[in-house]
């Protein structure tokens, strides 16, 4: 039986993140296949889920460098391990078997809106020394291979499209009325689901809420999502000082159990970013059923496809008019949540992790 490696160094008891998605998805995708695999984590490592041929390895403990480039290379020839996978753009430069690296973006260089010459410079350098010694390099949209093949210059060839695979838990669902009570949402409510990083554009969506209208604004809270409180002190700020704040909700993380009923129940769903790698939470929300309002900007319009209602990011009033649309119009909301469902048929496990598990196969046996 073929034996697979990962670094599940992302995957840490209580936190939520984009990659951590992406692990569990190819994980489940390895089991279903019948494959070995061998998830390499640290102290606060967790896994999520029981799967079948899934065992956790604990690495250990020093600083990160070494055991990136030493410990986990020798686990790795330890395990007779036949291919390594790492979600993150950086891999051991030296392994015992082929190593497939993944690059969802490039927000760790040139961060939008930040000045780091020297930091950007350094950062440039490892990830070309990490992709070129990546038998394969694997990212989330023609978007982000577009950045990666000018960028850290690799070849077209040695980077492979695969959109990040939709849990299957995402899917339409009642809200319940004891969720709502949990987190004090109360339908009909505007929704976006993320951290709250200056890319992802949030105080933006406040002003552009706040001009939407007595009418809209009365009758519609705005549901920020989000499991950290980094940057909230500022968004609360804005909210009372625009004068919604007693209609701008923050309920911190929703639990993955109660997440696709509150996609689900939103009257829209709205991601703002100013730059994403995929944009999972756009095809989250249609999967759940709820109409989606997106940036036009990096790799959103491939996952949105003719789906979601697209506006620049950068233009507040586009986003409030999007948002008046939608919310307006129970018509368009109506097929919109029709188009969504549709659209996320293309995420399934089949189209996305399960062709991570084919390409990591494929690295394996040399063909």
């Amino acid at each position: 039986m073929m034996r697979i490696g990962v670094d599940g160094r992302e995957l840490a008891g209580g936190v939520r993140s984009g990659i951590g998605r992406y692990l569990v998805e190819v994980l489940r995708a390895a089991a279903r296949d019948g494959l070995e695999c061998l998830v390499y984590g640290d102290g606060r490592t967790a896994l999520p889920v029981t799967l079948p041929g899934v065992s956790l390895r604990r690495l250990d403990a020093g600083p990160t460098l070494w055991v990136d480039q030493v410990g986990l290379p020798r686990c790795l020839a330890r395990d007779r391990i036949a291919v390594f996978l790492s979600p993150y753009y950086k891999g051991p430069v030296w392994a015992p078997c082929p190593v497939v690296v993944t690059v969802h973006d490039l927000m760790f260089i040139g961060y939008p809106g930040s000045r780091r010459p020297l930091y950007d410079l350094v950062m440039t350098g490892l990830a070309r020394v990490y992709a070129g010694r990546a038998s394969t390099v694997i990212t989330d949209s023609e978007y982000s291979k577009r950045s990666i093949v000018t960028t850290l210059g690799v070849s077209d060839a040695k980077v492979t499209v695969i959109p990040v695979a939709l849990g299957a838990e995402f899917k339409p669902e009642p809200l319940a009325d004891a969720v709502m009570v949990r987190y004090g949402i109360v339908p009909p409510y505007v929704l976006y689901v993320g951290n709250f990083l200056p890319h992802k554009n949030v105080p933006r969506l406040i002003e552009a809420y706040s001009g939407l209208g007595r009418e809209l604004t009365d009758t519609h809270q705005l549901v920020l999502a989000g499991g950290k409180r980094e940057h909230r002190n500022d968004l609360e700020r804005l909210a009372v000082r625009l004068s919604v704040a007693g209609r701008v909700l923050f309920p911190g993380l929703i639990d993955d159990a109660h997440l696709p009923a509150v996609y689900g129940g939103a009257a829209l769903f709205v991601l703002p970013s100013l730059e994403e790698g995929f944009g999972l939470p756009v095809a989250e929300a249609m999967a759940c059923g709820a109409p989606v309002a997106a940036s036009n900007r990096a790799a959103i319009p491939e996952v949105a496809g003719d789906a979601a209602l697209l506006f620049d990011p950068e233009n507040v009033s586009a986003i409030a008019e999007a948002m008046t649309r939608v919310l307006s119009q129970p018509e368009l909301s109506a097929r919109m949540r029709r188009q969504g469902l549709a659209r996320a048929g293309a995420f399934t496990l089949e189209r996305t992790a399960g062709r991570v598990v084919a390409l990591l196969r494929e690295v394996a046996t040399g063909r």
